[in-house]
């Protein structure tokens, strides 16, 4: 699915005894911003002021409807008109109020008191939605738009999504059970089973003169392919180029891949490294089959806009303040250290190919899970510093310092017995985010 921009409904809403003229071009300066920060708008910037015309805004919004609803209260109006687009607009909701001089004359929009009076009784009818009381121009104001239409793209986005499941999780590895009703019910997607069985068939059957294709491209990429025992590096390939096509013919949106022990004793090489170049061109995948990783890993990356990594952490120095992501070999390509050239290596206890292998590079990242620790879904969050340094251990390492402490983090994950695997991205975008998961009902846990 292309990245678009999110789609904002706007609704200016007022009453014809406030200052009509006044509230229309407060109105037409909210529009001039939205659309100058790249916001596209469905509904024009025309007030709304009686049951009629919201009535047709309404329909216009079901015909195309919107990821971010924006209610402007251009003046004072009753709760109603906002009840019916909440009730009938099935997007998350955005208040608008738009504070006015004190001049000492006479009280020109109110529009503080409507909004005051839509939040109540929005909140007695069981509805969410947050709010904006701000001049047009305000940059915080825009700031807070574009974070709640971000996240609310993504809630939509969920809810035709595809994930493959390719084969079953490990036994011992209860992190990695999928719920596919509750994920259904909650975010929307859809867990598809893949057979892994016609994966290895589909990698037999690959031409070979693709496979030595995709190796001169990898070449250019990554050193060493050449010292890599041939036929299982050709495995690898062609995992790749097979996952790339089921992904294309069934609409997935992410894989969840049971990486071993069959790939390993059935096909004779290791998953890690396609796997590692389909996320690289963001088609997220997990290992261990680990759907909700693969979700979580997919959610990033629609708001990073960049590839996303479901890592393990497996280490924690509390003197130094850091902790070890790892994984053998998984990780995209874009986020190697730039000082350090990939290489191809073989699995670390397997002994096979094809693994990238390089340090994570330094800079700001967010980390996120979404997590079933408790039975019921909640969203892990973190923020932290992936700094410059050397591999920790073969296959691909990150050193990072959490905003929050190492030491609290790892007594965070085991006291809350959450999962072993984390995803990141790089980048801070812990606030779309937080704002994702009340969208979602999803309690958060910050570590």
């Amino acid at each position: 699915m292309p990245d678009l921009p999110p789609v904002i409904g706007f609704v200016p809403i007022a009453r014809p005894t406030f200052d009509v003229p006044l509230a229309q071009e407060m109105t037409q300066q909210v529009v001039q911003q939205l659309t100058g920060a790249g916001f596209s708008l469905v509904g024009t910037p025309y007030l709304v002021m009686d049951g009629e015309a919201v009535a047709e805004r309404i329909r216009q919004l079901q015909n195309t409807p919107p990821d971010l609803l924006l209610v402007l209260q251009a003046s004072f109006a009753d709760s109603s008109m906002v009840q019916a687009l909440a009730a009938q607009v099935d997007a998350p909701l955005l208040l608008w109020a738009l504070p006015e001089a004190r001049v000492g004359g006479r009280l020109r929009l109110n529009s503080f008191c409507g909004i005051n009076l839509a939040g109540h009784a929005l909140r007695r009818a069981g509805f969410n939605y947050e709010y904006v009381y701000a001049a047009p121009d305000n940059p915080a104001a825009l700031e807070k738009v574009r974070i709640l239409a971000k996240a609310a793209a993504v809630r939509r986005r969920l809810r035709d999504t595809r994930i493959g499941r390719v084969g079953e999780n490990p036994a011992g590895f209860e992190t990695c059970i999928p719920n596919q009703p509750a994920l259904k019910a909650q975010l929307g997607l859809e867990v598809v089973p893949v057979d892994l069985q016609g994966i290895f068939a589909g990698v037999r059957a690959q031409p070979a003169e693709q496979v030595a294709a995709l190796a001169q491209t990898v070449k250019q990429q990554v050193t060493g392919i050449d010292e890599m025992e041939a036929v299982a590096t050709n495995g690898t390939l062609g995992t790749f180029l097979t996952l790339e096509h089921i992904a294309a013919a069934e609409r997935l949106d992410g894989l969840a891949v049971r990486c071993w022990p069959e790939f390993f004793t059935d096909l004779g090489c290791s998953a890690c490294g396609a796997l590692s170049m389909l996320s690289n061109q963001l088609l997220p995948c997990s290992c261990e089959s680990d759907v909700n990783g693969t979700i979580t890993q997919l959610i990033l990356q629609w708001i990073s806009g960049e590839p996303a990594f479901g890592s393990d952490l497996v280490s924690f120095d509390a003197a130094e303040d850091v902790a070890i992501l790892w994984h053998c070999g998984l990780a995209p390509l874009s986020m190697a250290d730039p000082s350090v050239q990939p290489r191809a290596t073989i699995h670390s206890n397997r002994k096979m190919p094809l693994l990238l292998e390089f340090p994570l590079k330094p800079g700001r990242v967010t980390l996120a899970r979404l997590s079933e620790a408790t039975g019921a879904f909640r969203l892990v969050i973190a923020g932290g510093e992936m700094l410059q340094a050397p591999p920790s251990f073969t296959g691909t390492t990150g050193t990072l310092r959490f905003d929050s402490g190492a030491a609290a983090v790892m007594d965070m994950m085991l006291r809350e017995g959450l999962e072993h695997h984390l995803s990141l991205t790089y980048g801070d975008h812990r606030e779309t985010l937080l704002a994702l998961a009340q969208m979602l009902n999803l309690p958060v846990l910050e570590l």
